[in-house]
């Protein structure tokens, strides 16, 4: 009797990527559902992705996450997108099927669930991203399908975050404004919902802070943080401190990777597994 010695191999693209948790919560989940999976923290440069793209079908991964900077650039290397990731633009979880690589964008479906487990709904809100990058497109055009009134973008670069703009008005009914982000701005009145969806803050550089007018929010504001290392961002500190309710980016990290788990396993994700696993980790 022959016994199979292979093992599915899932992982994550990314620089930086050392302080990434997602291997240790996506590998408690496979444990605890008894699945052969490995889950690979890989380093791969700006400018490496194509080389490592081709690893993954040479290799017969099952599925690889992507995260800064390669969300954008992967989708030159795949053969199919979502619905999702069609509209979106990035994608964050790629499917191996048989040698044809499917893209998918679980990033914006996470964060409305960690809204939704908050108790916060975006329909008919003003909504404010901080950031034009791969999760600020996810989760604004989530936001906006979802039926939020307004998405208003703030990016330094003004032909990235207007693309973004032109974008959701072609895709979606929301109305969008676009802010240059100059200097320290402020949120604009009757903003319901503010998320950084930026890397500033995220480990090693956990003494950094979006530069914006702190003193603008108000509380009456949910203010949301990609950020989940450290998941007590100094954004969400400030916010805090101005009486604002706030999410942390665990939420967010733990739902999609729980998308990404059956996506590549066809099984439900243990989520408090997953959740437990990650509070842990940060001692919380």
């Amino acid at each position: 009797m022959s016994k199979n010695y292979r093992s599915e191999l899932v992982g994550v693209f990314g620089c930086p990527i050392d302080e990434n948790p997602t291997g240790v919560m996506e590998e408690a989940g496979f444990a605890a559902k008894g699945l052969d999976f490995r889950y690979l923290t890989i380093k791969v440069n700006e400018g490496d992705l194509g080389a490592a793209m081709q690893g993954l079908r040479a290799m017969n991964m099952r599925g690889i996450n992507l995260t800064i900077p390669h969300k954008v650039e992967v989708l030159k290397y795949l053969d199919e997108l979502s619905p999702a990731a069609e509209i979106i633009e990035a994608v964050n979880v790629v499917v191996n099927n048989d040698g044809k690589l499917w893209g998918e964008n679980t990033d914006g479906k996470g964060f409305l669930t960690s809204l939704k487990d908050a108790g916060v709904s975006p329909v008919g809100k003003t909504v404010m991203i901080l950031g034009a990058g791969g999760a600020a497109r996810a989760i604004s055009v989530e936001c906006a399908l979802a039926g939020a009134k307004k998405i208003i973008i703030a990016n330094v670069n003004p032909q990235r975050g207007q693309a973004l703009v032109e974008l959701l008005k072609e895709k979606t009914t929301a109305t969008v404004e676009y802010i240059p982000w100059q200097g320290a701005i402020a949120m604009p009145q009757g903003t319901h919902i503010l998320v950084n969806a930026t890397s500033v803050g995220l480990f090693p550089n956990v003494d950094q802070k979006p530069d914006i007018n702190y003193d603008s929010i108000a509380p009456d504001m949910v203010v949301t943080d990609v950020i989940f290392n450290d998941p007590n961002s100094l954004f969400l500190q400030e916010a805090a401190a101005r009486g604002a309710q706030t999410i942390n980016g665990l939420g967010m990290l733990v739902n999609q990777g729980a998308l990404n788990f059956t996506l590549w396993t066809g099984e439900e994700a243990p989520l408090d597994v997953m959740m437990d696993t990650l509070k842990r980790e940060f001692g919380l």
